[in-house]
């Protein structure tokens, strides 16, 4: 039996998204669980425009929307009372499909994405255990216990998407750097009085909440810190924190499915690679509750991962395609998590920066500036993390109007044209906004990169896209080079630097060893 090159350990929201996008891209893999089936609870929630373009990729973002409940309005609350209001909707107007928060609980779209999986070939393999593994220049050999047997294995890859205690990251001796919040932490499903299908949060001096819609029958999902208990307390309960909780966002709590209690960590792994090893999702990185990132930070790894896994298992690339995995995605992990730390750390305050930030600059100054289309828009993008740029990567050059080499392709649709659309192959294309040069045409043609031309126009214009410029466009989306005079010679520059094939591989089957 052939054995497929890349092992993934762990079917959490990661690992499932790497197995998908390595599956669309013609890689086979093999990935394992140690728990029994999908998680039955969740504290992930939020989904947000990028991970849904990335789903637009994959041809069922619809369906995901479908499931869960789009919100479009966050209400800011202190002291019960309601200090700000921001619709969503208009702020997100034309930076993306989908200009909203999605609340989905995990289980449910691990679930959705187990499916998924399965229509492209690939069953998790649950209770499967990694027992050990090593690596040498040539392949990685994996021990897996799977019903009481051990398994002796060997892979080109292996990704840990194992979590905040993740086998992987420990046995490659890579160190999850950071720290833990004091606080406690609390999570409970719960009926609440009314109906609401907004996302409403409290800020105050060690008294963070959060409320949202979680499931289509009417549930809420409540987040909070919990209240400081003394030594030797028995644990904690909802009704332990009811009272504040239904005062802290005006609300009456009727009926309680679920409650849990949790740390929160701020914590980056120092690598995210080490040879054949690569760590993804809470693998490699943690995060506070604020902005609601982590999920979705750890699904923008595996967007970014897969195709390079794939380039390079396909023979379309040089190794030092995957060194920009780590490269890219570490660099972004640390600002995330440095920035939702400061965040979080500035609302919980008992000091002037709290109070500050409570008393005047989020009832006052929030909305002045959510008045101002300039500074909507910079909310939108960051929170939504269509913002995420790689700039620095190895992969990125050139620029072009607004745009610079490492930045998200921006979506342009004009009721016409939808340049998003020509994204769903997967792979390297050129994009060209205005009137095409003839050198670069027959550059792109010897390359065999497909070309998609573009009427400028309005809206092209306001998307931030060039007159007659040309962008080279990974295969996760991100502009690789931006040509603002169609400059020849780029291309074919960067394709031997890494030693990339543009056009589609030869074979589907990726060949061993690598």
């Amino acid at each position: 039996m052939n054995t497929p090159p890349v092992l993934i350990v762990g079917a959490g929201p990661s690992g499932l998204m790497l197995a998908l996008r390595l599956a669309h891209h013609g890689v086979a893999c093999r990935i394992i669980d140690k728990n029994s089936g999908p998680g039955q609870a969740s504290r992930a929630m939020a989904m947000h425009a990028r991970t849904l373009e990335f789903y637009r990729q994959m041809g069922f973002a619809d369906e995901v929307v479908n499931l869960g409940i789009q919100i479009h309005t966050v209400h800011v609350h202190e002291g019960g009372e309601e200090l700000v209001k921001l619709a969503l909707g208009e702020i997100g107007e034309g930076l993306s499909p989908y200009p909203f928060v999605l609340s989905l609980p995990q289980d449910e779209h691990e679930r959705f994405l187990v499916g998924k999986l399965a229509d492209a070939g690939v069953q998790v393999e649950w209770n499967v255990t990694l027992d050990l593994w090593t690596q040498d220049d040539s392949e990685v050999q994996a021990i897996l216990l799977k019903d009481g047997e051990r398994q002796y294995c060997t892979f080109n890859y292996i990704c840990g998407c194992d979590g905040a205690r993740s086998k992987v990251r420990e046995i490659a001796g890579i160190d999850l750097s950071g720290g833990t919040y004091d606080h406690l932490y609390y999570v409970a499903d719960a009926k609440v009085a009314g109906s609401n299908s907004d996302l409403h949060a409290h800020l105050g001096a060690n008294s963070f909440a959060l409320m949202l819609p979680v499931r289509t029958s009417g549930m809420q999902r409540l987040i909070g810190i919990l209240p400081d208990r003394p030594p030797g307390a028995p644990a904690p309960v909802f009704d332990d924190v009811r009272g504040e909780v239904e005062t802290l966002l005006n609300i009456q709590v009727e009926q309680v499915n679920w409650f849990s209690t949790y740390k929160v960590h701020h914590r980056v792994a120092t690598h995210f690679r080490e040879r054949r090893c690569f760590l993804l999702g809470d693998a490699a990185h943690l995060h506070s509750p604020v902005g609601g990132q982590g999920m979705n930070t750890g699904l923008g790894d595996a967007v970014n991962l897969a195709w390079k896994l794939a380039q390079k298992l396909q023979g379309r690339s040089h190794d030092a395609l995957l060194d920009t995995y780590e490269a890219e995605r570490i660099v972004f992990a640390r600002k995330l998590v440095a920035s939702t730390d400061r965040a979080f750390q500035a609302i919980v305050s008992q000091g002037m920066t709290g109070q500050v930030l409570r008393k005047w600059l989020v009832p006052h100054a929030l909305p002045f500036l959510s008045g101002f289309e300039a500074a909507r828009r910079m909310l939108f993008k960051t929170v939504s993390q269509i913002q995420i740029s790689y700039e620095d990567s190895a992969l990125s050059g050139g620029h072009a109007e607004h745009l610079r080499g490492g930045d998200r392709l921006p979506w342009f649709s004009d009721g016409t044209q939808d340049n998003f659309l020509a994204l769903r192959s997967m792979d390297w294309q050129l994009h060209i906004y205005g009137v095409p040069a003839p050198e670069l045409l027959d550059e792109a043609r010897i390359l065999k990169l497909p070309v998609h031309c573009y009427t400028f126009n309005v809206a092209a214009k306001q998307a931030g896209l060039g007159r007659d410029a040309a962008y080279l466009v990974r295969p996760d989306g991100h502009i690789a080079l931006a040509l603002h005079q169609q400059e020849s010679g780029a291309l074919r520059a960067l394709a031997l630097r890494l030693g990339m094939h543009f056009g589609p591989p030869e074979s589907k089957a990726a060949p061993r060893p690598v």
